[in-house]
């Protein structure tokens, strides 16, 4: 029987849901991995290879971090059991790791944005960025430095292959 594959695997972890948004909206200062709690549902589910980031965030509330917004759709062999597809669900983080969250965000302009939801050693795993949101200027400065890269790595494959 194959095993059904909704994500991609790479290096021992099997990717679920990215969120690709992010790295254009933010500029990543900073990366966390975090354990996710879910119920016995959720994790069949996202077996399946089903979920969303796309309007996830996290949120730091009386010493412990929440991820809002993840969709994760409902197990269509459960019952009653089944859970809330948008539901806030816990993290877990070390308290240190949470402490220096709660001084950076309080301190600067800052968001968590959760980037990748991914099984590691059969655990789900969120990767979680410490964001600063860019402005449009920054963005469009982002697209130029790209594009100008791009044709820099053009120019030098045809002068490789003797095309110029």
């Amino acid at each position: 029987m194959a095993k059904k594959s909704g994500g991609t695997k790479t290096g021992g972890r099997h990717v679920l849901a990215t969120n690709r948004k992010a790295r254009h909206n933010y500029s990543i200062l900073e990366v966390f991995e975090a354990g996710v709690v879910l119920l016995g549902t959720e994790v069949k589910s996202l077996r399946e290879g089903k979920a969303s980031l796309a309007d996830a965030y996290a949120t730091v509330d009386d010493g412990e971090v929440w991820l809002r917004n993840l969709h994760i759709p409902e197990y269509h062999h459960g019952s009653w059991t089944n859970h809330e597809p948008r539901r806030t669900r816990k993290l877990l983080l070390h308290r240190r790791q949470i402490d220096t969250l709660i001084g950076k965000i309080r301190d600067g302009n800052l968001a968590l944005v959760p980037l990748t939801l991914y099984f590691s050693e059969g655990k789900v795993k969120v990767e979680l960025a410490l964001a600063r949101g860019k402005r449009a200027h920054d963005k469009r400065q982002d697209l130029a430095r790209r594009d100008a890269q791009r044709e820099v790595l053009r120019a030098l494959g045809r002068r490789a292959r003797g095309m110029n």
